[in-house]
């Protein structure tokens, strides 16, 4: 169980440090001094990232148990997908982009994060694949309430962080002369966990067939 989560953890870690939407949503407010709005923005993110999580357990569990061999297509969807999310890590850059400073209500703030969130679909495939490739086939209910209490927490820890950090200019700065190197770091793990994983699911159905 700890070995599960631990590599759930680890991959959804990589992928919450490659700035994106959602990172320039909330260091943006955070950076204009909307300290509290970026907060209850990150709340309305991360309330996203539960919904997407408890979905996505949802839909493996049944289908896995119903149909074996389409965990396997899964499976090999999945690793395509970290193997393309490591290449589009690698190639990202730090970008950034500027906004009006736009005084926001806390309701307001929360709807933002939650739509900016809800609407790119990545997130939705990114927990299929990852929850396709950690979780065996008959997870128990501890080990899924684990899985989607642990991606809450490391989505809520992190996005809270950067309401918090962001409000600082220097460590603004400082991570911006890093996300380049950050991004190649990532790309090369989550393509590598991609790599192995269909390298497994090919051998698993070798074997099956012979």
């Amino acid at each position: 169980m700890l070995s599960t989560l631990l590599t759930i953890g680890f991959l959804h870690w990589l992928v919450l440090l490659l700035p994106g939407a959602n990172f320039l949503l909330v260091g943006q407010l955070a950076a204009s001094g909307q300290r509290s709005t970026a907060c209850v923005a990150a709340l309305g993110v991360t309330t996203v990232t539960f919904t997407w999580a408890s979905l996505a357990i949802l839909g493996i569990g049944l289908i896995f148990n119903a149909h074996p061999a389409w965990r396997q297509a899964l499976q090999l969807a999945g690793g395509v997908y970290l193997c393309h999310l490591g290449y589009k890590l690698w190639r990202a850059q730090g970008k950034t982009n500027s906004t009006a400073n736009v005084q926001l209500s806390h309701g307001a703030a929360f709807r933002l994060g939650f739509i900016t969130n809800i609407l790119n679909p990545k997130t939705a495939l990114f927990f299929g694949s990852v929850f396709a490739t950690s979780l065996p086939a008959n997870a128990s209910l501890a080990l899924v309430a684990s899985a989607i209490a642990l991606v809450y927490l490391n989505a809520l820890v992190w996005h809270l962080f950067l309401a918090l950090a962001f409000s600082h200019p220097r460590v603004q700065a400082a991570y911006a002369r890093h996300t380049a190197l950050l991004g190649k770091l990532a790309g090369v793990l989550v393509g590598a966990f991609g790599l192995k994983l269909i390298v497994a699911t090919l051998q698993e159905f070798q074997t099956k067939v012979a």
